[in-house]
């Protein structure tokens, strides 16, 4: 039989699991897409690699920048 102990052992175990998986589901969104924003076409493995933040593909990034100066 599981005294209180176990029981708040399996608990904090669950809640720890259910924030990891929260994390990890953020720092997907947070790291980029395989599609760019702008035209929507599939940003090169390369480029995701480089730059795991990129939300834009390298032709519409140089436009951006053009069009608003780089950041």
């Amino acid at each position: 039989m599981a005294d209180f102990a176990d029981n708040g052992s399996e608990v904090s175990q669950l809640f720890l699991e259910h924030a990891l998986a929260k994390q990890a589901q953020r720092n997907a969104v947070q790291a980029g897409s395989l599609e760019c924003d702008e035209c929507g076409e599939v940003i090169p493995e390369a480029r995701r690699q480089a730059l795991p933040s990129c939300r834009t593909c390298v032709d519409c990034q140089q436009l951006l920048e053009v069009r608003y100066g780089s950041r």
